[in-house]
C-alpha cells in the first residue's frame, strides 16, 4: 500500500476539525442549520489555509444522506465518496490548467442536468482567478441565476484578479493565515495519533517555518520524520530547516551593542559552521530587537518569566537607549 502524506491523511473531515478559520466555519454552519445556503461562494486566502478543504466540507454537508445539517455525518455513501474523491455530483475544476472558454462552456452545458445521487450538483473551481476574460464572461449569467440544484464554490489565492462582476455574485470569505499555536496543536495531535515521539521545541520550529500554512507545516513534518527516522528532536529539525538556536543571534546582538569585536567574530564563525538560513537569522535578530523595544515600553518589571532569553532581553532593554535599539532594528529589516 502506498504511503499517504500527512497533509492528505489528516485533512479535516468535519468542520470541527478545521483550524484557525472559525469566522468562516461559523457562518457556513449557521447557513446550513437554517437551510439558507447561497448559490455561490468564494474562498480567498494564501496557500494551505483550508480553502478547498472547507469547500469540500460544504459539499459534504449539502449532499449528506442524513440531510442538510451543520456537520456532515461522515459515514453515509455520499460523505465517504466525497472524501475518496469519487462523488459524481462534486465536479472539481483546476482553473490553472483549464482557463479557456471551451472548458467553462462544457461545464455550464452539463450544469442543466440534475444531480446523479446527491441533493446538489457542486462545482468547485480552484484558482478561479486564472480563468480567461471570455471564460469569466461565460460564467457570469449562470453565477447570477443558477439552476436550483446547483452550487458554485470558487477558491483563489489572488482575489484581486477576479472581475468585480463575478465578486458581486458570490459570498466572499477571506481565510486567515493559521497561527503558530494552532499549527503546533494540530501537529502534536497528529504525532500523538501516529505514536511519534517528539520534542515540543521541534514542533514549534516547524510551526514557525510553516508561515501560517497548515499544509506547509504538515509537509515539513513529513520531511522531518523522514530526516530523523520518525523521531523528532530539536537539534535535527533545526539542522534540516537551517535554523539556529536563539543564543547565536542574541550573542551577535550583545556583541554589536557592546562593540565587542572578538565575541562578534567568534559567534559569526560558529554560526557559519552551521550553514544556516541567513535570511532567517536576520529575521530572528529583528524579532529579538523588537522584543527589546517592547520591553522598554512596558517596563522590564512587567516580565513574568525572568529567566534565560527573557533575562538577557531585559538586561539589554535596561542598558541601552530606545533610539539605539530602533536604529539596529531598522538596519535588520
Amino acid at each position: 500500500m502506498s504511503y499517504l502524506v500527512l497533509a492528505r491523511k489528516w485533512r479535516p473531515k468535519f468542520f470541527s476539525e478545521v483550524s484557525g478559520q472559525d469566522h468562516v466555519v461559523k457562518a457556513l454552519q449557521n447557513s446550513l442549520k437554517q437551510n439558507k445556503v447561497h448559490h455561490a461562494f468564494l474562498f480567498a486566502g494564501t496557500r494551505g489555509v483550508g480553502r478547498t478543504t472547507i469547500a469540500r466540507l460544504l459539499a459534504k454537508a449539502l449532499n449528506c444522506e442524513q440531510g442538510i445539517a451543520k456537520e456532515p455525518c461522515g459515514t453515509c455513501g455520499s460523505c465517504q465518496s466525497i472524501d475518496a474523491g469519487t462523488f459524481m455530483d462534486l465536479i472539481e475544476v483546476d482553473a490553472a490548467s483549464q482557463t479557456g472558454i471551451d472548458n467553462i462552456r462544457e461545464l455550464l452545458e452539463n450544469s442543466q442536468y440534475t444531480p446523479t445521487s446527491g441533493n446538489y450538483k457542486v462545482y468547485l473551481i480552484d484558482e478561479v482567478h486564472q480563468l480567461s476574460k471570455s471564460a469569466f464572461n461565460a460564467l457570469l449569467k449562470t453565477l447570477e441565476e443558477p439552476p436550483p440544484h446547483m452550487k458554485f464554490l470558487l477558491a483563489t489565492t489572488e482575489s484581486e484578479k477576479i472581475p468585480i462582476t463575478v465578486l458581486s455574485r458570490c459570498l466572499k470569505f477571506n481565510l486567515k493565515k493559521i497561527s503558530e499555536e494552532n499549527i503546533t496543536a494540530r501537529m502534536k495531535n497528529i504525532c500523538d495519533q501516529e505514536s511519534i515521539k517528539y520534542e515540543e521545541r521541534a514542533i514549534e520550529l516547524i510551526s514557525t517555518m510553516a508561515d501560517g500554512s497548515m499544509r506547509d507545516g504538515l509537509s515539513l513534518l513529513d520531511q522531518a520524520l523522514a530526516y530523523e527516522d520518525y523521531n523528532l528532536t530539536t537539534e535535527q529539525v533545526s539542522s534540516m530547516l537551517g535554523t539556529i538556536d536563539n543564543k547565536y543571534p542574541l550573542n551577535i546582538l550583545q556583541a554589536i551593542l557592546s562593540q565587542d569585536k572578538q565575541i562578534l567574530i567568534e559567534t559569526l564563525e560558529a554560526v557559519d559552521e552551521l550553514y544556516p538560513d541567513y535570511n532567517g537569522l536576520l529575521d530572528t535578530m529583528a524579532s529579538l530587537t523588537q522584543s527589546v523595544a517592547f520591553l522598554q515600553i512596558i517596563g522590564s518589571d512587567q516580565v513574568v518569566d525572568n529567566k534565560g532569553e527573557n533575562q538577557l532581553l531585559t538586561t539589554i532593554a535596561d542598558r541601552y537607549s530606545p533610539e539605539l535599539i530602533q536604529l539596529i532594528y531598522q538596519i535588520y529589516v
